[in-house]
């Protein structure tokens, strides 16, 4: 079998490019002048076609991977983070420990919101899940919203085993956050803390909804009852 390389990778995916897909990626995740994904580029690839790929290319040498990451299409950095992913989910713990270094070290290249949510809570969570958590703390005190968006998305790992200090505890950190990202972001995990422990969920939110921004609550109760969601939106609670 022929050793896989960055340059195959990247000729597989470029093969599968769509200029009307491009167009309306680049518009989606806000690639223009003063936008969040400002100067991104994209190949017009959605993300089943990069997943039935990746089955092509799976085990992919790290240094591929990491040429990958390093990518100006937003697309081929999407691909990287799947592999890592992959990879990790598959690997023992040597392997774990490199690919969570790997992601770590080269973050700045996890930067839109599809990558870092398909990837935070499968790598950054996983790997902290019996040691010290402190990094998530110190990625949601960075000045780069990335940083703090994989901060939260990395709890949804505990989130789903019923652990939730560390979501709770995060999401009082980026609370009073500038960014409609990490509003969405909080908002998201508090749901689905809420999906698992109402209780639990309601009273964050009475301690805190008539300061929280209006998204993360709109996200926060967007399951419950309409009467409840009511009462939320209107401060009667």
């Amino acid at each position: 079998m022929a050793k896989i390389t960055a340059a195959a990778m990247k000729a597989s995916l470029r093969a599968l490019a769509d200029e009307t897909i491009a167009e309306h990626s680049a518009r989606f995740f806000k690639s223009g002048k003063g936008e969040y994904g400002e100067g991104d580029k994209f190949l017009g690839i959605r993300v089943p076609t990069l997943r039935q790929a990746l089955r092509q290319f799976r085990g992919a040498p790290e240094v591929a991977v990491l040429a990958m990451l390093k990518s100006p299409y937003h697309e081929e950095r999407l691909f990287a983070v799947l592999l890592l992913v992959d990879a990790y989910g598959r690997g023992d713990q040597e392997a774990k420990d490199r690919i969570y270094a790997i992601y770590m070290d080269h973050r700045e290249y996890v930067n839109n919101w599809d990558l870092v949510d398909s990837s935070a809570h499968k790598i950054v969570g996983p790997h902290l899940q019996g040691g010290q958590r402190e990094v998530l703390y110190s990625l949601a005190e960075s000045s780069c919203v990335w940083d703090r968006r994989i901060a939260m998305m990395a709890t949804y790992c505990y989130i789903r085993q019923d652990d939730y200090r560390d979501a709770l505890n995060i999401a009082r950190v980026l609370l009073q956050d500038q960014h409609d990202l990490i509003h969405k972001v909080v908002g998201w995990m508090l749901r689905e803390i809420g999906k698992r422990n109402r209780a639990l969920e309601e009273r964050f939110l009475q301690a805190s909804y008539k300061e929280m921004p209006r998204t993360t609550l709109r996200y926060a109760i967007e399951k419950f009852p309409p009467a409840r969601r009511k009462a939320y939106l209107s401060g009667n609670v």
